[in-house]
This record gives C-alpha cells, sequence and structure tokens, in this order.
C-alpha cells in the first residue's frame, strides 16, 4: 500500500489524460500510450525538479503535489480496512486518519530521498581551493 500511494499524483495523470485522449478520439491503444507516457513524465519531472532545486518552499510544493494525493489514498484504504474489522464509526475514522498521516509522510520521506546531499557532495561542484 505504501509503495503504490507514492504513485497516486503519476497515477491520477496518466488516468486523466488517457480519458482526455479517449474522448477525444483516439483509440484504447492511442489512450494507453499517451496515459503511460503522462504518468512516466510526471513521476519523473517531480523526483528531478525535488532533487534538482534548493528553494526549500518549490520543494515543499513538489513533496505536496506527491504527500497529498497518497495520504488521500491511504485515508481511504486504512477507512475500508477498518470499516470491515470494527463496527464503530469513530474509531473507524480515528484509524483512516492515522493511516492518511502515515502514508502522506512515507510519500513524503521517498521524495526527500532524493534531495541533494547537504555537505554539498557531486551538485555542489568543483572543491575551491
Amino acid at each position: 500500500m505504501f509503495t503504490l500511494a507514492v504513485y497516486a499524483l503519476p497515477f491520477f495523470a496518466a488516468v486523466s489524460a488517457g480519458i482526455f485522449v479517449h474522448d477525444s478520439g483516439t483509440g484504447p491503444f492511442g489512450a494507453i500510450v499517451v496515459g503511460a507516457l503522462a504518468g512516466i513524465l510526471t513521476l519523473i519531472a517531480g523526483q528531478v525538479v525535488f532533487a534538482t532545486v534548493r528553494s526549500p518552499f518549490i520543494r515543499l510544493g513538489v513533496a505536496l503535489l506527491f504527500a497529498a494525493p497518497a495520504a488521500f489514498a491511504g485515508y481511504h484504504a486504512t477507512h475500508g480496512i477498518a470499516a470491515l474489522t470494527m463496527p464503530s464509526g469513530i474509531w473507524q475514522q480515528v484509524f483512516a486518519g492515522v493511516g492518511a498521516v502515515v502514508v502522506g509522510a512515507t510519500a513524503w520521506a521517498r521524495m526527500a530521498m532524493l534531495s541533494p546531499d547537504p555537505s554539498g557532495g557531486a551538485l555542489r561542484g568543483p572543491a575551491l581551493p
């Protein structure tokens, strides 16, 4: 569930692009190809921007773009499991909220793994004498 939730935004982009292209007259094959390309490009663009931009506000925005749909998906997945196992609606909501936070934090952490080395590393350039 955690791995799939990280890809909630690229999946949404892929499905949206595929449906748009299919509704505009392209056949199912074209819709699948365009949808797959849109999802792949969304994932790659998000990772590249997060890994190369040094502005904390832009990095925060990109991380939120990936973490918010993941938290939404985590909420609904956890709520579905909780609804099957406990009768109390209040506890279902509590567990669903905890699931949303955990899955959103996991997506945030996976994006943060792409952050540049704080000591400079290879992204800083050649060392000055």
